[in-house]
């Protein structure tokens, strides 16, 4: 027999509206109805949430590590759980472990292990980022210059493989590096293209959109800037009304005026969304870590190389949300939109994730009045015991 079980006590938001006096009624892993409190069905469960709201489970597009391990050392299934788990805690029901530039075999390992990630149905997995290492060498941030090298067949045909076996398959390329009909064979085959760390000019960003290209990374970070005459890719990103834009929202990775500019532009179809860029030391008193053999530090909220360069954030999907909310003053329905709906929308996964209407994923969490995670089920059942 199915298992039906209502959640009530707590203000509803399901995506696009708010619910109050309402339950929220899962049954087999997905949203059977919101509903009054006296329409509750007689025969299911019910959990009292004790005020606070309700809403869509996070979704996180770009994550390299967590809960103390980083993707990149740990291309494996059990490394995706690991991750998966860590971000849970912080309201993440859906995740893209992304693996960052690096030698060949570790990006093939890392396919390989969500492919089979997939298959085993890891809990919170949405499937993988692959940033690099088909990017600029004269905005490679943090990644490691000698691993940054062109797009070979064999790198587009491993791309194409993997994603034929996961729900969603990211890469993010440089548009000066990866012409447009390399970008269009990679949309072809289900892969989303996103663009960063990148200095092209605006018209090579547009050129790459037109190829296939739909989002791009981290706004503002490791791209090129806009000038009186020369828009960049950051021009780019804020024209296109089609391409989602990712954002590390952490008050360190871009300034409070730049979000608030980038607000007033993307207002769609293709939106802002809140992103991590999280590394190992998330959800761990972690102070040190390794990436690709160099000593990364995390000292008073940053995440940094020895030499100062950022490198990842210090940040989980709940701080970006309280960070939006509190900080820069968007209205909380649109800021918990940007940690769900639409970054759902921006990787095709919006008819199932993303929010609470009748038919989704009962992927949810339920937030304090001041928006501290008191609890997270994915598909239905509580995070905690996954």
């Amino acid at each position: 027999m199915t298992k039906t079980t209502a959640y009530r006590g707590a203000r509803i938001f399901d995506g696009q509206n708010w619910h109050d006096g309402c339950a929220l009624v899962v049954t087999g892993g997905k949203v059977a109805a919101i509903v009054g409190t006296g329409d509750v069905p007689a025969d299911g469960e019910v959990i009292d949430l004790a005020g606070g709201l309700v809403a869509p489970g996070f979704i996180d597009l770009q994550a390299n590590g967590g809960g103390g391990v980083l993707f990149n050392d740990t291309p494996t299934v059990e490394g995706i759980r690991t991750m998966c788990r860590a971000h849970a805690k912080f309201g993440t029901t859906a995740l893209l472990p992304t693996v960052v530039t690096d030698a060949p075999e570790v990006t093939r390992a890392a396919l390989d292990a969500g492919v089979a990630a997939a298959s085993a149905h890891v809990p919170g997995f949405l499937g993988l980022h692959v940033e690099g290492p088909h990017l600029s060498l004269a905005k490679k941030g943090i990644h490691e210059p000698s691993l940054i090298r062109p797009m070979e067949d064999a790198d587009f045909e491993a791309l194409s493989a993997a994603a034929k076996g996961m729900p969603v398959l990211m890469t993010t390329v440089a548009p000066e590096t990866v012409p447009p009909a390399r970008i269009t064979a990679l949309a072809a085959a289900g892969v989303r293209v996103s663009l960063g760390h990148s200095a092209a000019s605006v018209g090579e960003a547009q050129a790459a959109e037109q190829a296939g290209a739909t989002l791009y990374t981290h706004l503002f970070n490791a791209m090129s800037q806009i000038s009186q005459r020369e828009p960049g890719v950051v021009g780019a990103a804020l024209e296109s009304e089609a391409a989602y834009c990712g954002l590390i929202a952490d008050g360190v990775h871009v300034d409070r005026h730049c979000i608030a500019i980038a607000m007033r532009a993307k207002r769609g179809p293709g939106k802002l969304f809140l992103i991590t860029d999280a590394m190992s030391p998330l959800g761990t008193d972690m102070t040190e870590f390794m990436l690709n053999g160099r000593r990364m530090l995390r000292r008073d909220g940053r995440l940094t190389g020895e030499d100062g360069t950022l490198a990842g954030a210090d940040l989980d999907m709940a701080e970006a949300v309280r960070f939006m909310y509190c900080e820069m003053g968007v209205d909380l329905a649109e800021v918990l939109r940007m940690a769900s709906l639409y970054p759902a929308e921006a990787v095709g996964a919006a008819e199932r994730l993303g929010h609470l209407k009748d038919g989704a994923v009962a992927s949810f969490v339920h937030l304090s009045d001041d928006l501290q995670v008191e609890g997270v089920w994915i598909e239905g059942q509580a995070a905690a015991s996954l």
